[in-house]
């Protein structure tokens, strides 16, 4: 007769060992190592700000190699930077998108040489998307009950295959941990790895979040309740080049309904820049739409 104990805590160790072949001790930093993820054989995705020198960063591979790293990228707005290695030596990270609240998940590290630690909990909650102090937004986001240790910024949150989840950093709340999404954290990574960093999009515009009015709405043909009054508008910026105006007021981007500052941030994402795009506005009352090329968020 088997003891379930021992059967649960041997599943765990399991997941740790699976998810420990892809995670990656990050030597970036005058203060102790923190962790990567492997995600691609030669790439290590980390926290950006563990990230403190852009040269002598080094790696220890789950292995116990040490090995020379170069930042290949990095998006300060979602806390992400990239490195390369020279060689094609990682295991990259098997992953998964699938991810409930009340999932039991490990945290990973691999902060020092001794080898790997971990934390486990369960996930309390997915939200998004979110603002940042660091000046992005995440689409979405993971909190859990897991324990941040010292280090653990930069490695993954994996279920109980051993599947990473996401990559968990403490640098993008004050005070608090969370995971930042593979599906997220993964498509930012592959924008670093192309192009060193992440383009936003930009209109040029103040704005405020405003009722719109019974009439107004009417006039939509939809259930939006609320838009951006433009307040502002930049000299030459690309609104003002659209033929937006000050008094217009924002309700859709590119067919998506706008609301609050976070849904005009989310709708302005890379694919946008440099693109033309569909502006529906409020104008006197009625709808209308204009065209603008969106410009690059320096």
């Amino acid at each position: 007769m088997t003891n379930p104990l021992t059967d649960f805590s041997n599943g765990l160790t399991s997941a740790v060992e699976k998810g420990g072949a892809s995670t990656i001790l990050v030597d970036a930093r005058k203060r102790y190592p923190a962790s990567g993820i492997a995600y691609a054989a030669d790439l290590v995705l980390t926290a950006d700000h563990v990230v403190t020198r852009e040269d002598d960063i080094k790696v220890v591979l789950p292995d116990g190699r040490l090995l020379n790293a170069a930042l290949a990228g990095r998006d300060p707005g979602s806390d992400l930077a990239l490195l390369r290695l020279a060689e094609t030596v990682l295991s990259p990270a098997k992953t998964s998108s699938d991810v409930k609240v009340g999932q039991l998940v490990l945290a990973l590290a691999r902060p020092a040489r001794a080898g790997m630690q971990a934390s486990w909990g369960i996930v309390t909650a997915i939200n998004g998307p979110a603002r940042t102090f660091r000046g992005g937004l995440l689409d979405e986001y993971i909190s859990t009950e897991t324990t941040p240790y010292p280090g653990f910024s930069g490695g993954p949150l994996v279920n109980t295959e051993g599947e990473v989840l996401g990559l968990n950093t403490s640098g993008l709340t004050r005070g608090s941990s969370l995971t930042i999404p593979v599906r997220v954290a993964w498509r930012i990574a592959e924008a670093l790895a192309k192009h060193g960093s992440v383009k936003r999009g930009y209109l040029g515009v103040r704005t405020q979040p405003v009722e719109i009015p019974e009439a107004g709405r009417n006039s939509l043909r939809r259930e939006q309740t609320s838009g951006l009054l433009i307040l502002w508008l930049e000299e030459n910026g690309p609104a003002q080049q659209g033929g937006l105006f000050v008094g217009d007021t924002i309700v859709a981007i590119g067919g998506q309904p706008v609301g609050d500052p976070d849904d005009l941030f989310s709708a302005l994402n890379s694919d946008t820049v440099g693109k033309s795009i569909a502006v529906e506005v409020l104008r006197g009352g009625r709808p209308e739409t204009v065209t603008v090329t969106v410009g690059e968020r320096k």
